[in-house]
């Protein structure tokens, strides 16, 4: 844990009733008491088996009979293509959210080493990237909280074992083992051997290089863009992997675009990829068209705010941009137009443009409003986890 801190006094910890999601909450729960803190137990119940909801509760009153302060998140996912992808984005989405509502800056992942290799084999079978050929991290920041993933040198028979000897009976997802998903018949088929630790250093290597070469090529604003030199940038996997997560925060989007389209961008030098936009020049990426609504507390997938006051809408400034061209000589006018604005629901007036300081109606001259993108920050924090045993 000490590579991850520091910590608040609450810690919330993904626990589902496994063995390495139950087997983490046991030990942070340990670890916190050891400091003085504690943590929250977040289950999530997806509602896809007739028994989930009885396991979820059963699973929160045994926590509790621990001592351990627990909360059910109920999903009541429809059934349909692509469940389990499904499954992943709202279970994320749900325990992010629970995350901010309780105050806890860090969520604590159960992934294992076998769950690493798994990801790095499934990936490679999909084409993916250098960048995703390293494996998950173990930090990673969304806009709610840190995302930690402190067991990803532990093999999950460590951890199994740990739970023999504390007493406690994990709870087995069927659909683990049910050969209609794709990890599934992956897991039946093994891991052929691969290595997770030297996967997780890999990763520490790229992201480290990555962290270098966006601090020296790339100037994020807080109004949404990014100036980008060009020539410091350049093309390799490196400027690959730092534009893909450019793209990603400026297009407000929850994941990066594939490696192969960011190559053929950065060939052609300008363009539209993952709602972001490359300016001839490319000395600019900006929003491709600010499109998206508010929802959770974040409009268009880029600036965390509360919902629009009472007789107000919120939208992207669009054409009224070039009303503001002399007050912020310092942006392109794409960047302008897809900045957030509160205009009235009556008559569509303009009323309010934070980042601009315009201000034409002193009834929501405050309204707090900051870029926290969808898919958490540019860069990946770099931090190697060692284990024994």
């Amino acid at each position: 844990m000490a590579p991850l801190g520091p910590f608040g006094p609450l810690v919330a910890v993904g626990c589902s009733g496994g063995a390495d999601s139950l087997a983490l909450t046991r030990l942070t729960d340990r670890w916190a008491r050891m400091r003085g803190g504690a943590i929250l137990a977040l289950i999530v119940e997806h509602g896809l088996r007739p028994d989930s909801g009885a396991e979820a509760h059963a699973l929160s009153e045994g926590l509790q009979q621990r001592g351990i302060a627990s909360r059910v998140l109920r999903l009541g996912l429809p059934a349909g293509p692509r469940l389990q992808e499904r499954a992943r984005e709202a279970r994320r989405t749900a325990l992010l959210a629970a995350c901010a509502e309780a105050g806890a800056p860090h969520l604590l992942l159960g992934h294992h080493a076998e769950d690493q290799a798994e990801t790095i084999l499934f990936r490679a079978l999909r084409g993916s990237g250098s960048h995703g050929l390293a494996g998950m991290a173990p930090l990673s920041v969304a806009a709610e909280a840190l995302i930690l993933r402190p067991m990803l040198g532990i093999p999950k028979a460590r951890l199994a074992a740990s739970l023999l000897g504390w007493g406690l009976r994990p709870v087995e997802d069927p659909s683990n083992h049910n050969p209609r998903f794709a990890r599934a018949r992956l897991r039946a088929g093994g891991m052929m051997g691969l290595d997770a630790s030297a996967f997780a250093r890999r990763r520490a290597r790229l992201a480290a290089a990555a962290a270098a070469r966006m601090a020296r090529a790339v100037r994020l604003l807080p109004e949404g863009c990014a100036e980008i030199m060009p020539e410091a940038l350049g093309q390799d996997a490196t400027a690959r992997q730092v534009m893909a997560a450019l793209i990603r925060v400026v297009g407000g989007a929850a994941h990066a675009p594939a490696e192969a389209a960011v190559a053929a961008l950065l060939a052609q030098g300008s363009g539209t990829l993952g709602g972001a936009r490359w300016l001839k020049g490319g000395r600019w990426l900006v929003r491709e068209a600010a499109t998206g609504g508010w929802q959770a507390g974040l409009w268009d997938g880029r600036f965390r705010c509360p919902p629009p006051p009472a007789g107000f809408m919120l939208g992207a400034l669009g054409p009224e941009a070039a009303l503001f061209r002399a007050r912020a000589r310092h942006l392109p006018a794409a960047a302008l137009a897809a900045l957030p604005a509160l205009r009235r629901a009556g008559d569509g007036k303009l009323a309010l443009v934070p980042h601009l300081f315009y201000d034409a109606m002193e009834s929501v001259a405050f309204y707090p409003l900051h870029f926290a993108p969808l898919g958490g920050a540019a860069t990946e924090t770099v931090t190697e986890c060692h284990h024994s045993g």
